[in-house]
């Protein structure tokens, strides 16, 4: 079962109590974000630190020696720190010297100096950094009682990358004050903190390996975080990606490039509306990851420049200002490379939509075989928002051409994922490990060349067993090929859960695209019992439940009595 992610709410809403009143409640994330980041950097130099002392004091080290002076010249040296990802950071911008004076009236004033210090190092770094640690705790109206008591709070394990290596502590914090505070945000808002469940789901359908991956609604990052994660456990390199994305809210890009550059990925990340402004033309994406924010109205679409090169037709036919959603479809479609695919999570209403200029944009991605899978999603995904949402797969390497996956051009898988997942909590659903791979492994069954699957069953060995040792080695070939060939069996569609349906199909239900409408219902199994059989056994059972209730209800009434 998959977690939550930390359980930590109480710390935030302990840390939202200190800003009560000082600070309005949709800037509540503005000020405890950069202390967590400022937590982050400095733990990161106190663990590399550590490891260079280690090494000066290890004889096998090429590191080792006695001499003060040379110890002191490698622990001060910037090199080192920047050789593994962190940085050399001076005592009055660690988070031990911001603990160590929360008490002191003057606190405000060493949080923006230890911010100086930090930003000056950043932009040297990368000047796309600037401006990532603004002086923001003096100009606020906080006491510096009430910024002492946030620092001693951020203080917690519970906070701390070095405590949750795993965790996407930045993103969660984020998400818990746009959910809780979201009036505060406004309903208009949009910033919906795409949850780790869909976030890992959409990034094993996508299987992002190597190659340009783009997000043009990025927001705090979610996406690049767990793309990275992908990578790292199927044994990728993360200098064979390269990340680009597109932010519109100036504090949630700030968010992003925190997570980026903790992270050490090579990124672009530009700020501006990407449906009016898309700052990225040129750019050609081998995966698209992205959740744009649902059913945006009033977008402007007569904003758009006449021919734009992204919209399928006429302007006046392919957009509509009642609902953004279509546009960032052709907008997603524009910037994927010639064998590239997008993972979209997308308003439930994109399936079926009847306003021509969001219908005629789907009719011309279901007609020109742009739609390789939809998936339905449960509800209660997401925290911070009540809209039902699916995931669209669009592809552009249907024609089977890139020579990984077969042809499948006049298909559409179609997975109810609607009934999986289980509460993590009262308010919100996950899904476990077992869910993310029956959905991913299923979309991967439809795509993959059935000849793949052939060729993994072939190869079982039948060398002569000369040794135990060959003998252990054939056995866990043989166990490792029968796996694989297991994972890529060729497609089958299951009663309720899936369905590879041909374009016809979707045609002639008026291009809706519903899972529901093709995968028919989950067959049940029969458990043999005859008909009349199961209704006497009912029978029985209902009168011996109408009989002890008759008996409790006269124990209760006995009881009632004697008071």
């Amino acid at each position: 079962m998959a977690k939550a992610d930390i359980d930590f709410e109480k710390e935030l809403w302990d840390a939202a109590n200190e800003l009560r009143g000082a600070v309005s409640e949709n800037n509540y994330k503005n000020y405890i974000l950069p202390l967590v980041f400022l937590k982050h950097l400095s733990e990161r130099y106190d663990i590399v630190h550590d490891e260079i002392e280690d090494l000066i004091k290890d004889p096998k080290s090429e590191y080792y020696t006695t001499d003060k002076a040379e110890i002191n010249y490698v622990l001060e040296d910037r090199d080192e720190y920047r050789s593994r990802n962190t940085f050399k950071i001076v005592k009055t911008a660690s988070w031990q010297y911001l603990k160590d004076n929360a008490e002191q009236d003057d606190i405000k004033v060493i949080i923006d100096d230890a911010f100086d210090a930090l930003q000056d190092l950043l932009t040297e770094f990368n000047p796309q950094l600037s401006n990532l640690l603004p002086r923001i705790f003096v100009r606020s109206e906080l006491s510096p009682k009430q910024t002492g008591g946030i620092i001693n709070l951020l203080s917690h394990p519970k906070f701390s990358e070095k405590e949750n290596p795993e965790s996407d502590i930045l993103g969660r914090i984020y998400e818990y004050y746009i959910g809780r505070f979201a009036m505060a945000e406004g309903s208009g808002a949009g910033q919906f903190f795409t949850p780790g469940s869909i976030v890992r789901l959409l990034v094993e359908i996508i299987e992002p390996y190597k190659g340009r991956i783009f997000d043009p609604a990025c927001g705090s990052g979610g996406m690049f975080v767990q793309s990275l994660k992908f990578i790292n456990k199927h044994g990728g390199n993360k200098s064979d990606i390269s990340i680009y994305g597109q932010e519109m809210t100036a504090q949630t890009l700030r968010l992003c490039l925190m997570n980026l550059m903790l992270r050490d990925l090579s990124f672009d990340i530009k700020m501006g509306n990407s449906l009016l402004d898309d700052k990225f033309p040129e750019l050609k994406a081998d995966y698209l990851i992205a959740n744009p924010p649902f059913n945006v109205s009033n977008w402007h679409p007569e904003d758009l420049p006449d021919g734009d090169p992204r919209l399928f037709g006429p302007r006046e036919e392919f957009t509509t200002d009642g609902s953004a959603n279509y546009m960032w479809m052709q907008t997603f479609w524009h910037h994927l490379s010639d064998t590239g695919t997008a993972g979209i999570v997308m308003a439930n209403g994109a399936m079926t939509s009847n306003n021509k200029g969001e219908k005629n944009v789907r009719q011309h991605m279901v007609d020109n075989s742009m739609v390789d899978a939809i998936v339905r999603l449960p509800d209660k995904l997401f925290l911070t928002t009540g809209i039902p949402a699916c995931l669209f797969i669009l592809s552009k390497n249907r024609d089977g051409k890139d020579g990984s996956h077969r042809e499948r051009n006049s298909e559409i898988l179609f997975i109810d994922a609607s009934k999986m997942g289980a509460m993590a909590s009262r308010k919100l659903r996950v899904f476990s490990d077992a869910d993310v791979s029956k959905i991913a492994d299923t979309y991967h069954k439809w795509r993959t060349k059935n000849s793949e699957a052939e060729a993994l069953e072939a190869p079982k060995t039948e060398a002569l067993v000369t040794s135990e040792a060959e003998a252990l080695i054939t056995s866990e070939a043989e166990a490792l090929v029968t796996s694989q060939a297991e994972a890529l069996e060729a497609y089958e569609d299951i009663a309720g859960f899936s369905k590879a349906a041909t374009i016809e199909e979707v045609q002639k239900q008026d291009y809706k695209l519903t899972p529901g409408i093709y995968v028919g219902t989950e067959a049940e199994e029969d458990d043999g019992i005859p008909f009349e059989e199961k209704m006497a056994g009912l029978k029985t059972q209902l009168l011996e439940q109408f009989k002890k209730s008759e008996e409790l209800k006269k124990q209760i009434i006995s009881n009632f009595d004697k008071i």
